[in-house]
């Protein structure tokens, strides 16, 4: 079994803490306190509140593009569209604040559209992007600019979670995820050439 490093160990306590109770849950005493460290020694790893903040940021993002990435496999890229719908909307009812934080909160070191999506510096974005320009490429998807396509799926799939979470559907989950489904396929019946 791997021993964990103290930063490690930093990390996985700021989840657990941000994952139960949000960002403002994040303080540098209940981390030190939940590694059994002294404050000031995870200012060694992180210069600051802000770093680690960011840090589980960037985590989130990376597992988010895992997880899309394991679902981008099928060859058929309509169904590949669908199919990465669904671990977005999975994270986001497991995980709400590290999702907040990730996708919803106003940030300074948050990626921009168009620069940054253009530039590919956003992994979850990627990956449905790179469906959209194969289906462009294919002929299965109409011709457009693949970035401002993806932004549009992206934004009808967080437009409805956003919605969900703030309680505007009536529906229980089960209900809300078909329903979500069903108007993510409107959306790319909507594309297809």
């Amino acid at each position: 079994m791997t021993r964990l490093t103290t930063a490690e160990k930093i990390l996985r306590a700021a989840h657990r803490l941000f994952d139960r109770e949000g960002a403002d849950a994040v303080t540098m005493r209940r981390v030190a306190d939940a590694v059994g460290i002294t404050p000031m020694a995870i200012y060694r790893h992180f210069p600051n509140r802000e770093a680690l903040l960011k840090r589980l940021s960037d985590d989130s993002f990376n597992t988010v593009a895992h997880e899309w990435e394991a679902h981008s496999r099928s060859p058929d890229v309509l169904q590949r569209l669908m199919a990465l719908g669904e671990p977005y909307l999975d994270y986001a009812l497991a995980h709400p604040h590290l999702f907040d934080h990730a996708f919803s909160v106003r940030r300074d070191d948050a990626r921009r559209y168009p620069e940054d999506f253009r530039a590919r510096r956003s992994p979850t974005f990627n990956v449905g992007l790179d469906a959209v320009i194969e289906g462009m490429a294919q002929g299965v998807l109409k011709q457009d600019d693949p970035y401002d396509v993806m932004m549009t799926l992206w934004a009808q799939q967080h437009g409805l979670i956003a919605l969900y979470r703030a309680g505007r559907f009536s529906y229980d989950e089960a209900q809300f995820r078909a329903f979500y489904l069903q108007s993510l396929g409107r959306l790319i019946d909507g594309i297809k050439a």
